[in-house]
């Protein structure tokens, strides 16, 4: 943030990482958040990969209206930070300082916020130093890689007084917030079911999150493999584990945690849901038998104390959709056009149209930034659309689901091992 204004860089983050241990001393001093309205936000991306590269433009678009800059890079792969930087410059006029050690960047006063944007297994361990460094946190999806790691995480961020935003970007989308007021008024009646789903046909010859790249192929000299499997089992490198671990359990949930946690994230959001009574998964590698660990067809059950179940379904082979809806005794509610409509089930007036939500926003990364950048600004964890504690439940929802496809049964959460556990 420029310096340049009333409220140094060095005193925003001082006093909005305050925030969550201070929060009733400086939420009654309103100088706060309107001084840092105008500065400058400078970002620090840690993972230059595919979502990295989405990220830059939209964040680019937003940076004049919204007064928030790349000036920091970091990957364990030279030449991708080197292309990455090159654009940076490109789109917001200014050279990024780049880095290969993201505590490196972590330790940078001109950052103040950090995209993490790496593969799963890493986001918990980033997350956590972040926040004991006093950055603000844009983390994608899912939040860590499984359940017990996001309970880490909340803890860091709690302790440290930041502000976290967990990039599930449909939340900002007004659609489900509006969707939970309508269902708490009444309006379906008790909610007993919803489904939901994200389908894709990936072409026969690739598959899900394939590159292209051979397991025989020799490691690039500017890429430091160690780095990359991090907190993950020591492997001998292996091109495909790099370039495509989406397909491996030691780096990702595969359709549950890349996919799943996106709609899951929907349906708790709208039902007001925390975590689930049990949950089971169910899939395969029906199409792809290519050496990939995680199923390339996955179908998720969960079951909510007093309801509702929820089914979601995930073929990455075949992408006719199935209808996103909430089920109550007296209505359904649909996600459609322009936003969702509720349909009437009484028997004397059976499917007709009770209400029309037209939605506000979308499911956006600029728009996911702005309302991080809000809350950072006003120093009020409290106006996120994705804070941490709904990552988390996100994450528990697939956590069940991948751990009964791997164990065959059904599985729990056991608030006293803060594990999830067999049911």
């Amino acid at each position: 943030m420029s310096e340049r204004n009333s409220l140094s860089r060095r005193q925003f983050l001082g006093k909005t990482a305050a925030g969550a241990a201070a929060a009733a001393a400086w939420t009654h001093a309103p100088s706060i958040g309107v001084a840092g309205a105008n500065e400058r936000i400078n970002i620090g991306v840690i993972g230059l990969g595919t979502i990295a590269r989405n990220h830059r433009g939209r964040l680019a678009e937003i940076k004049d209206d919204d007064n928030c800059s790349i000036v920091a890079v970091c990957d364990i792969y030279g030449q991708r930070l080197n292309e990455y930087g090159e654009e940076v410059k490109k789109l917001f006029g200014e050279e990024p300082k780049k880095y290969q050690d993201y505590h490196e960047l972590l330790d940078s006063p001109d950052v103040d916020k950090v995209l993490i944007a790496t593969p799963e297994h890493w986001h918990e361990r980033m997350v956590v130093d972040a926040a004991r460094a006093g950055k603000h946190i844009y983390c994608e999806k899912p939040f860590t890689h499984n359940s017990t790691e996001s309970l880490r995480a909340i803890d860091a961020v709690n302790k440290a007084g930041i502000i976290c935003q967990v990039g599930v970007q449909g939340m900002s989308d007004d659609s489900y917030q509006t969707a939970q007021k309508v269902i708490k008024d009444g309006m379906l009646g008790q909610v007993l079911q919803a489904q939901i789903d994200y389908v894709r046909r990936y072409d026969a010859d690739s598959g899900p999150w394939r590159t292209g790249h051979t397991s025989v192929e020799p490691k690039p000299e500017d890429l430091d493999w160690d780095a990359f499997l991090g907190p993950a089992i020591k492997r001998p490198w292996d091109a495909r584990r790099y370039f495509d671990w989406r397909n491996y359990w030691d780096y990702s949930g595969g359709v549950s945690t890349d996919l799943f946690v996106h709609r899951i994230t929907r349906i708790i959001k709208a039902c007001d849901l925390k975590i689930p009574v049990r949950g089971i998964g169910m899939g395969g590698i029906w199409k792809w038998d290519d050496g990939r660990e995680v199923p390339d067809s996955f179908e998720m059950i969960l079951e909510y104390e007093g309801g509702p179940t929820v089914y979601c379904l995930g073929t990455m082979g075949n992408q006719h959709s199935l209808q996103h809806c909430i089920r109550g005794y007296d209505a359904t509610l649909v996600f459609e056009d322009p936003g969702f409509k509720v349909y009437s089930q009484k028997k004397d007036d059976n499917e007709k149209l009770l209400y029309t939500h037209t939605k506000t926003g979308s499911e956006s990364q600029d728009l996911h930034h702005k309302n991080h950048h809000a809350a950072m600004r006003a120093g009020d964890p409290s106006l996120l659309n994705c804070p941490p504690e709904l990552g988390f439940y996100g994450v528990v929802a697939v956590d069940l689901a991948n751990e009964s496809y791997k164990r065959k049964r059904y599985m729990k959460w056991c608030p006293e091992r803060k594990r999830v556990v067999e049911a």
